[in-house]
């Protein structure tokens, strides 16, 4: 889309998929959280371990410069080294937090795009996803992270990690259909305290239809606050087309997730899209029946006849699906979503 900057065409490329054996890098963009939460770290990395990788943390994962993991040359340098490391797959930040957008003006493109790897996770990190996949044309991956998701209590729950599965190490060749979980959990227990058994989950109640329609597109996804930082800078994606899929986390609430919205509207962001999809907002958030989010849509997208689906497998809720930024998928909205890749998500190879 074009709002008054410019966005390069670049061409789309995928990294190669993880397979058992594989290396994972560990980094802390943004937040301190791996410093402070050591058993928390331990079990997120145990996690990928058991699941077939060896793991390697970057020099300043446990760093902690006041509000952030490290300098922005500590943090800079832990993902150049990430991306230089011929035998790492995969990058994997510990959690978001505020300031990933920081590492942007320093990051080497050059070097990320001459060696494509898996970039996963979500929230803050949300910045350096769409903002090497908008300067590179790399497809990224919006989806767990080390602390939140592998770190969680007997691991990845399962929804989350069949998704890890099917996009990332065994994607179908011809795409694969995104289901929804039959369950959700917004719980928080305070981490290396009050962690040491399983979340409460709950039935979900499904993904929702707001407007009824068919689309197909390239998938950008992202936290919505975080991919507001990027506006009318270089690291804005290209969404001509594009299926936006949008969240964002539980110090949200109506008004504010309301003012985003707005915001993508003024932008011109609805003029360009092929369709939107909200993901799960936690229960904090304060949508209700007085201040329904179904009410906070249909005002955001009057006017336009794109399909919107919301209350979808992703973002701050548990389990997640995974987003690949930049690959290909169909929407059809009707009576029941279909939601499905429609290409591979990951340079299959040999």
């Amino acid at each position: 889309m074009s709002s008054g900057w410019d966005v390069s065409i670049v061409e789309i490329f995928k990294p190669a998929r993880l397979s058992p054996g594989d290396t994972v890098g560990i980094v802390s963009p943004a937040s301190p959280w791996a410093a402070l939460c050591p058993r928390r770290l331990q079990r997120g990395i145990a996690c990928l371990e058991d699941m077939g990788f060896q793991v390697i943390q970057g020099d300043h994962t446990c760093a902690r410069t006041g509000h952030t993991a490290g300098t922005i040359e500590d943090r800079v340098s832990d993902l150049h080294a990430l991306y230089r490391n011929p035998d790492v797959k995969a990058i994997i930040p510990t959690i978001g937090g505020y300031n990933s957008h920081q590492l942007l003006d320093e990051l080497d493109f050059d070097l990320v795009a001459q060696n494509p790897k898996i970039l996963l996770g979500y929230s803050d990190v949300t910045a350096l996803q769409l903002g090497i996949f908008a300067r590179t044309g790399l497809v990224t991956y919006l989806g767990p992270a080390l602390l939140p998701q592998f770190g969680e209590y007997g691991g990845l729950l399962a929804y989350t990690r069949d998704s890890f599965t099917h996009v990332l190490m065994d994607p179908t060749p011809g795409g694969h259909p995104m289901q929804p979980s039959a369950t959700w959990t917004d719980e928080i227990l305070q981490w290396d305290l009050e962690d040491s058994r399983a979340r409460a989950l709950q039935a979900a109640t499904g993904w929702k239809v707001l407007k009824r329609g068919q689309a197909s597109g390239r998938i950008i996804a992202g936290n919505m606050s975080t991919l507001l930082l990027l506006a009318s800078t270089p690291y804005w994606p290209d969404m001509t087309g594009a299926i936006l899929c949008v969240e964002d986390d539980e110090t949200a609430n109506v008004a504010t997730v309301d003012r985003y919205l707005t915001q993508l509207r003024q932008m011109g962001v609805y003029r360009h899209i092929a369709a939107l999809v909200v993901g799960r907002f936690p229960s904090a958030t304060g949508f209700s029946a007085d201040d329904p989010l179904e009410a906070v849509l249909t005002i955001a997208t009057r006017g336009y006849s794109f399909p919107v689906v919301y209350d979808v497998d992703f973002g701050h809720t548990d389990p997640m699906m995974i987003l690949a930024n930049g690959t290909w998928a169909s929407l059809d909205a009707d009576h029941r979503i279909e939601f499905k890749y429609t290409e591979p998500t990951v340079l299959l190879g040999e």
